[in-house]
């Protein structure tokens, strides 16, 4: 077996696994491919190119119309013996963890999941990611004779090459209908966020003494262009905010360009969900709370009288726009 392959149905997360995935078939010595599924899929092939694939595998059939991990898995587990791989990354999205394991079982290999670091050592694929709730990472290697890796999205960033090209391959699929069937599709409820996809992320926790004044962290978020998100307390014990709307292990996990934690000690459970934040901003009245450990700039205070005069002095900066 040999080749890796690259799947995701978010476009941003595929072309950064692609990223490293071609670093890591350089010095495994195997092809880079991707996978793309579904209607108008071929539209990105030449795309995906520029950032390191040699092959794009394209399937559309009616039965990959909704997407369906047993669908999905079975054609991924068509593609890959067509390819030749022995690797696949996936996107640990939502998709990609309820797909991961289904397609791993179909191919007898090892999975692992929510990857947040692959690298090679004595030419085999090395994966980390957390464990024991978050406290301590875990070294992995798949000792199976295929692999199936989903890895965390915004893990790696996109970065093209220059004079990139490949071949489109159409790939024919034999899969069977699916077991289920779609009666009703209702768009979610308005005040729904996607915190995995936020470029600037405000998160409030316990600190906060009443639900009224979530307006205020909300006046912030706004003040930096950024998504409002909380603690699994402000979630799941006080129900000020939605479940959509937690970070941490039991929640959404993000790696937004700028983290604000208003109110928030800092306990694992909660930062294992920014670690990959590129800045770190934190507010806090207790100078020894473990949030100032993982913080790049810390404010000791009352977030009642810090967060407003942030407020002013951001509008005053910016003059109502958000800053870059």
């Amino acid at each position: 077996m040999n080749g890796i392959i690259v799947y995701s149905e978010l476009e941003e997360t595929a072309l950064g696994l692609l990223t490293k995935g071609r670093e890591l078939a350089s010095e495994l010595n195997k092809p880079l491919s991707v996978v793309l599924l579904g209607d108008q899929a071929g539209d990105q092939a030449e795309n995906t190119f520029a950032y390191g694939a040699t092959q794009a595998f394209i399937a559309d059939a009616p039965a990959l119309t909704n997407f369906q991990a047993s669908t999905y898995a079975s054609a991924l587990t068509q593609i890959m013996a067509q390819a030749d791989a022995d690797i696949i990354l996936i996107g640990s999205t939502r998709r990609g963890r309820e797909l991961a394991p289904r397609l791993a079982q179909k191919l007898s290999a090892g999975c692992v999941t929510d990857a947040i670091s692959l690298c090679i050592k004595d030419n085999r694929l090395v994966v980390e990611r957390r464990t024991l709730g978050g406290n301590t990472v875990s070294t992995k290697v798949i000792t199976s004779r295929q692999q199936v890796i989903a890895v965390m999205p915004k893990l790696y960033e996109a970065d093209p090459v220059t004079g990139g090209a490949g071949e489109v391959i159409p790939v024919s699929l034999e899969l069977q209908g699916p077991t289920t069937r779609v009666l009703e599709r209702r768009p979610k409820k308005a005040g729904t966020v996607n915190l995995e996809e936020a470029e600037v992320l405000v998160c409030v926790g316990r600190g906060l003494n009443d639900k009224g004044d979530l307006a205020l962290i909300q006046s912030l978020a706004d003040s930096v262009g950024g998504m409002l998100g909380c603690t699994r307390p402000i979630s799941h014990e006080y129900h000020w905010l939605t479940e959509d709307q937690m970070v941490g292990l039991s929640g959404k996990e993000a790696s937004p360009r700028l983290y604000l934690a208003i109110g928030i000690s800092g306990q694992i459970q909660h930062t294992v969900g920014v670690m990959n934040a590129k800045v770190i901003v934190a507010i806090n009245n207790d100078k020894n709370a473990p949030i100032f450990k993982i913080a790049d700039y810390g404010i000791v205070g009352d977030l009642y009288q810090v967060v407003p005069k942030l407020i002013e002095k951001l509008r005053s900066e910016f003059g109502g726009s958000q800053p870059k």
